[in-house]
């Protein structure tokens, strides 16, 4: 997890927001899309693309950083009045890119973005904080304890 302490809020803000859309299912997206009727035309300046990025470790999650491998991963940039939008998500799913991008471009409005934190980004983090619970307990429930018995000298 990245230290934000030092991130002017706006930015921190946007990452939150952007960590959020990527993890959305597409499904979600074109759902919470829909809810918001007629879009403001919008141009796309780099159009859905699919590549990899290296993925970086830490042995024992603080210890010394390490290369883990690559992963799959699609991005997109759009231009909606004025404003770029990126999005950047694992997989191969080009129109789940180009939705991360476009209401990465909406939330950048201050007048639209109260709005769209209330209905869309608000229950997408709920829907993956459910998610992430789930999956825990899920892990939680399988875990085997290990003990050893010490035999003393016979």
């Amino acid at each position: 997890m990245t230290d934000t302490s030092a991130t002017p809020p706006e930015i921190a803000a946007r990452q939150r927001w952007m960590g959020i859309l990527a993890e959305a299912t597409p499904s979600a997206l074109e759902d919470a899309l829909a809810r918001q009727g007629a879009l403001p035309p919008h141009d796309a300046l780099r159009a859905p693309e699919v590549g990899s990025a290296l993925v970086r470790g830490r042995t024992g999650g603080t210890g010394a950083p390490f290369n883990l491998g690559e992963m799959t991963i699609t991005r997109c940039a759009v231009t909606l009045e004025g404003r770029t939008g990126f999005g950047y998500v694992a997989g191969r799913n080009r129109r789940h890119a180009e939705l991360a991008a476009l209401f990465d471009a909406l939330l950048q409005d201050d007048a639209r973005r109260p709005h769209l934190e209330r209905t869309v980004i608000t229950p997408l983090a709920a829907a993956r904080d459910a998610a992430r619970a789930e999956r825990s307990r899920k892990a939680a429930a399988s875990r085997v304890e290990f003990f050893t018995l010490v035999r003393g000298d016979d």
